[in-house]
This record gives structure tokens, C-alpha cells and sequence, in this order.
């Protein structure tokens, strides 16, 4: 950059951060960024922001990519494709997980994921889903793990094979304690949804919308109570993943006023999408099957409000794409309960549609016009619940989600008056269909710069497979227990 004081100048643009709303141009030197002021001197590249909003990259901390099941099999979202669609909607970095199957080491469960992961375009790291926590587990691999700067661990109250059992999951938390880790947990009630997923069959009742049927917002609610119980009795941290509505949000909330550390993510999903989606006509609402469950329409406006007053202050895409003509159609291909049954027509019955939605791509815009355009929240709140919250959540605060000299330069360039109709056909992921099909939204990234180089500009997507890096996070002040158990006996401490 001979005679240029900066690689670039993002220049003329109105500044979101997590705080402030604000006029200044942006120099980057060396892939973070160096300057924030007015007329500052020229760029050896100059990116005009004029009448543009600018936030910080997004951080999507929940989704799913080229995830290895236990049988071998692949998921059909790749890394390349995966973090293409990323880019494309706004998130320059984000978190997905390494699996671990039970009878087997972590180091067996997911060979050569990393080196798959090396392909990702966007910058990524990892959590460590937990599902057989023996000692071998827990005492040599889980700190190595740590050591190397993956320093989350994921856990399932339901799910075959997945599920821990509440004193499997208490010893997760008590390790985690221990080593200054973080851990997040799919929060539903696997007996609970057992025993109504036999009456369903026993009925008849075997339509997509009797998955939300299956679960309804009482299993969630109850799940959310225990984990929220369990991490206060150990002391430890925890986020509760993808909450669906008002009567899990709520346990969030009382933990919280309790002075728990305990967080609460909700997805795109949840604000916008209901049982009408999964009641559309014959299999078409397989499409939206995830869970825990869409919910009655009016659920989305009491889950905007819970990320309004801050109980949810992370919105995720969980992204977990299964194509409607092949793998949505494959009975037990994903995450179910309640084995393999078939409808007459031969498709899945409701309890063995392979759970999960693509949404990796949809995420930032979606939440920019239902939230921003439509009113529901100001732009420092869009900025800390697509990205600044995570970085705090899971060790990366100032390096993404920020706008600040020495922080990542990895910058979206907002048109908040742009009018798109999402269109599977436009999209950059390799599932075949979006649940948000046909939408109407406001509020487009133009422009997509991860680490100082344009990595999107309008919907084409330059950055190259295997240019992501990979996070390592190390020790930060959340993962920190609180030093209150009860009685004031620490048996994490003592066992």
C-alpha cells in the first residue's frame, strides 16, 4: 500500500455499533481496523458507503455445516456452500459443531471434520456437542480440547442419539466449571415427547403438523426450568439454544433476576414462522419441521418481546439444511425420536422428518426488516443480537462484533431501503428450498468485507474457499462461575 496510509476506506457511511449510531469513514490496515473519523486520508482501495448503514460482520454462534452423522454420512451443506451463503447475508464468521456419538471417543467421532472446515470461506470455530461423557471423555479429551481454544460444549435433553441424562449433564457442567469453558443446551423434555408422539401415532395423526403437536411449549419450558436448576446448583454458565416461546423465555428471565448466569438465543424461525407453515398442504410442511417446534402464530409477537426487554439477546440461524426431494424425505435421516414410521403416500410420518431448516443466509436480512424496518428494534440492538452478544457470549469480544480500531475489519454494508422477495433460486446454500420463500423484505447487504477484503458485493460472492481462519477463544469474564452454590458447598469443586 506504497504512499497509503490504509489498505482501504470504507468512506461516508452511517456507523452501527453496539451502542451508537454515528457518521465516519473507516480505514483498515492489515485486515483490522486502524481508524474511525472523518475525511480520513485515502485508501489504497476506497469503498463507498454513501447512504449506506454499516454494522459490524454477523457472528451466527448456532448452525450446522457438513456435520458427520454416525453412520458416515455427510451432511449435504458443505463448508464452501455453507459459508458462501454466510458471506452472502451478512455473517462473516460463525460457530458450528463438532459431534460426538456415544460408545466413542470425540477424537472418533468426527474424523477429519476440521479439515473439512479448513474449506470455509467465512471464519468459523467450533462447540463440542457432548453425548457419552466418560471419564476418558471428560478428564483428557475435553480439557485438551479447551486447550486449543474450543471452549464450548453443546448438550441435548432429547434427541436419539444424543440425549444426556440429568446426571450426565450435571457432569458436563461440573467439568466446564472447571476449565473455564461455556455450555449451551437444546432444552426439551425427551419422555415427555416420547409418550405424545405414540398417542399422535396411535390416532393416526401423522402430518408435519403434528411434530409442534409432539412438543408443545410445556416439554420446552419444563427442559428450560431444569437446565436453568441444574447450572445454578454447579455454578456454571449456560445459554439455553433456540427458544421458541414466551413459557421458556420466562424461566430464562427468573433466572436471571435469581443473578444466573444463564443466556437465551432465539432464531429467525421463531419470530416469524407458525403451525401455519407446518399445517401447509400434503408434505410441504416438512419443510419448516425443526425444533424445538414453530408455535401458534401469535407466539412470534411474545417471542419479539423477550428480545426487546433482553432475555434473548442473541438471534442465531441454526442452520441445519436438508433437502425437501431427497433427505427431508429419507425417514431418520436427521435428528428424531420414535423410529421410522411411514404415511400411506410413503413419505415420513411427523416424528421422522429429519429436523432442521436452512437459514444461514436469511438470518441477518430477515431480522433487519422484521425488526429494524418494521420498527421492533433500533439498530444498536440489531447489531448486538446478530453479532456483538455472541462475541461476548463465547470469547471473541473484540475481535468480531465490534466497530473499533485493532477489531476484525470484517464490515456489511447495509441498504436500508433496498426491497428484496427471497428467492430460493437467489440464495448461495446447497439446500433446495427456504422456509421464507416468497417473502418480502427491507433492508439488503450490499457489500460483505471479512478482514479488510471484499468478500460479497452485490450478491456475488469473492471470497475464496479455505480463506476462513479458524477462532481459537480463549479464558473470558463470562464463562466465569458466579463463587454462589447452595449452602455454599461447591461439590463441582470437591468431586
Amino acid at each position: 500500500m506504497s504512499g497509503h496510509e490504509f489498505d482501504m476506506v470504507v468512506r461516508g457511511g452511517t456507523l452501527a455499533s453496539a451502542a451508537e449510531v454515528f457518521e465516519a469513514d473507516i480505514g483498515i490496515r492489515g485486515g483490522t481496523i486502524a481508524a474511525i473519523g472523518r475525511d480520513l486520508p485515502r485508501g489504497a482501495e476506497e469503498v463507498s458507503a454513501k447512504g449506506m448503514i454499516v454494522t459490524p460482520g454477523g457472528l451466527d454462534p448456532h448452525c450446522h455445516l457438513e456435520e458427520l452423522g454416525q453412520d458416515g454420512s455427510v451432511h449435504e451443506e458443505s463448508f464452501s456452500s455453507g459459508s458462501a451463503a454466510a458471506l452472502a447475508g451478512g455473517t462473516t464468521s460463525f460457530i458450528c459443531f463438532l459431534p460426538q456419538w456415544k460408545g466413542h471417543t470425540l477424537a472418533a467421532s468426527a474424523p477429519g471434520y476440521e479439515t473439512r472446515a479448513a474449506q470455509s470461506r467465512a471464519d468459523y470455530s467450533f462447540h463440542q456437542i457432548i453425548t457419552d461423557p466418560t471419564p476418558e471423555v471428560m478428564q483428557r479429551e475435553v480439557p485438551a480440547l479447551v486447550a486449543r481454544g474450543i471452549r464450548s460444549l453443546k448438550v441435548f435433553l432429547t434427541y436419539d442419539p444424543l440425549r444426556l441424562t440429568d446426571a450426565e449433564f450435571i457432569e458436563v457442567l461440573a467439568t466446564a466449571r472447571r476449565l473455564g469453558a461455556f455450555v449451551t443446551v437444546h432444552c426439551e423434555n425427551y419422555d415427555a415427547i416420547g409418550w405424545r408422539i405414540a398417542a399422535l401415532l396411535k390416532a393416526g395423526l401423522t402430518d408435519p403438523i403434528s411434530h409442534a403437536w409432539a412438543r408443545p411449549p410445556v416439554v420446552e419450558r419444563e427442559a428450560t426450568h431444569r437446565a436453568v436448576a441444574l447450572a445454578e446448583l454447579v455454578d456454571q454458565p449456560i445459554q439455553v439454544f433456540h427458544v421458541s416461546c414466551e413459557e421458556a423465555a420466562a424461566e430464562i428471565a427468573r433466572g436471571r433476576a435469581r443473578g444466573l448466569k444463564v443466556w437465551g438465543e432465539t432464531c429467525p424461525q421463531y419470530l416469524t414462522l407458525s403451525h401455519d407453515d407446518l399445517a401447509r398442504p400434503g408434505f410441504e410442511g416438512a419443510k419448516a419441521v425443526c425444533s424445538p417446534a414453530l408455535r401458534e402464530k401469535a407466539e412470534n409477537e411474545r417471542v419479539w418481546r423477550r428480545v426487546q426487554d433482553g432475555t434473548l439477546d442473541v438471534v442465531s440461524s441454526d442452520h441445519c439444511g436438508f433437502s425437501f426431494a431427497t433427505a427431508k424425505r429419507a425417514p431418520g435421516g436427521g435428528y428424531g425420536q420414535g423410529g421410522a414410521s411411514a404415511r400411506p403416500d410413503g413419505t415420513p410420518a411427523f416424528n421422522a422428518i429429519p429436523n432442521g431448516a436452512p437459514g444461514i443466509e436469511t438470518r441477518l436480512p430477515v431480522l433487519f426488516s422484521e425488526g429494524v424496518s418494521k420498527g421492533r428494534i433500533d439498530l444498536p440492538t440489531f447489531v448486538r443480537l446478530s453479532s456483538a452478544n455472541a462475541a461476548k457470549l463465547f470469547g471473541l469480544a473484540g475481535r468480531k462484533g465490534s466497530l473499533m480500531p485493532g477489531a476484525d475489519a470484517d464490515l456489511v454494508l447495509w441498504d436500508p431501503d433496498a426491497e428484496r422477495t427471497i428467492r430460493n433460486a437467489d440464495l448461495h446454500h446447497a439446500i433446495d428450498y427456504t422456509p421464507w420463500e416468497g417473502l418480502a423484505v427491507k433492508g439488503w447487504p450490499m457489500v460483505t468485507i471479512r478482514r479488510g477484503e471484499i468478500a460479497v458485493r452485490d450478491g456475488q460472492v469473492l471470497a475464496q474457499p479455505g480463506s476462513g481462519r479458524f477462532l481459537a477463544r480463549g479464558p473470558y469474564a463470562l464463562a466465569t462461575p458466579t463463587g454462589r452454590v447452595p449452602d455454599g458447598f461447591d461439590a463441582a469443586g470437591v468431586l
